[in-house]
């Protein structure tokens, strides 16, 4: 198994949204969903968070990501492609392990949106109370 034909596969989870990694040695391009990563994901914020794990581990132009996205809003997608490239990146070399997990971002986001209540307007809200 050689490390310059090697791709990586990881998932990464975030709300509703699921992202599929597929990082292998290259330039350092981007591709979401058959898209430039910035046409797909617009906002710099966005793009500056996705970006965080291989800023961090400094392999930023290493490596080609290929990712399918699906699910979600813009915020949880790019949650999950963040999540998905640090498992990769944790996969690829286990030296990262503790800078990535220093940093939360191989812990999932596991929070999701409350439900409904039957009888209510909201998952929280209620009717206004009337004395009389």
């Amino acid at each position: 198994m050689t490390q310059t034909q090697e791709v990586i596969h990881a998932v990464g989870r975030r709300k509703t949204a699921s992202a599929r990694i597929h990082l292998r040695p290259g330039d350092g391009k981007i591709t979401v969903n058959k898209r430039e990563f910035a046409e797909y994901f617009p906002t710099l914020s966005e793009q500056g968070y996705i970006v965080q794990p291989l800023v961090i581990t400094g392999t930023a132009s290493d490596f080609d990501i290929y990712v399918l996205v699906q699910g979600g809003g813009i915020a949880g997608q790019a949650g999950a492609v963040r999540h998905g490239i640090a498992r990769a990146l944790e996969k690829f070399k286990p030296e990262f392990r503790p800078v990535l997990k220093s940093a939360g971002m191989l812990t999932r986001d596991s929070r999701q949106k409350e439900r409904k209540k039957p009888g209510q307007p909201g998952a929280r809200k209620r009717f206004q109370f009337s004395k009389r």
